[in-house]
């Protein structure tokens, strides 16, 4: 499945729009991908002149730090904190970005059927490719390997940011690095 602009850039904003996001994509260019994770942290531009969310991007705090709300780590800490998920998992944790709690229990929120959702997730990650691989600093303690459904909370995260709970995807393909990230400070 190949998607356009217009489709990602309009599925990213729907789903993302109540949330407090960071959803952006920036160019593959080290073999080493956290680096380009900690160069989307920064702000790279998107290789192919995309629209993504930076609710963050007027916040006075980035003056002192142009990563906020994103904190500074070196290349090794951000790595530790991620583990690699499967397809659907992907899937599931971009629906579960929506919530403030990072599961998929509030659909009500939304007013198309869950299949219309899961088809804007599945456009997101289009953009990737078949070959990309899925990342995320989301876990559950004592979780076996498998799907992860995100329809009960009792999540651990690894923050990577100022704020007590952030949660998202990195997407890796061969080109790019995407980031789907939300915020809250519970």
């Amino acid at each position: 499945m190949s998607v356009d602009q217009a489709a990602w850039e309009a599925a990213v904003r729907h789903l993302y729009e109540d949330a407090y996001p960071y959803d952006a994509t920036g160019p593959r260019r080290h073999e080493d991908w956290i680096l380009d994770v900690l160069a989307l942290m920064a702000r790279v531009p998107d290789p192919r002149g995309w629209t993504g969310l930076d609710d963050a991007a007027q916040n006075p705090e980035r003056e002192a730090s142009p990563t906020y709300p994103f904190v500074v780590h070196p290349p090794e800490y951000v790595a530790e904190r991620l583990q690699e998920i499967d397809r659907d998992s992907a899937e599931n944790l971009l629906l579960a970005l929506t919530d403030d709690r990072c599961t998929l229990s509030n659909p009500e929120r939304f007013t198309e059927s869950e299949e219309e959702l899961r088809a804007m997730a599945r456009t997101i990650l289009a953009r990737y490719g078949e070959a990309a691989s899925y990342h995320t600093n989301v876990n559950r303690p004592g979780h076996v390997r498998g799907t992860l459904d995100f329809t009960s909370s009792g999540w651990a995260y690894s923050p990577l940011s100022v704020y007590s709970e952030d949660y998202g995807l990195i997407v890796v393909s061969d080109t790019e690095v995407g980031m789907f990230w939300n915020f809250s400070d519970y």
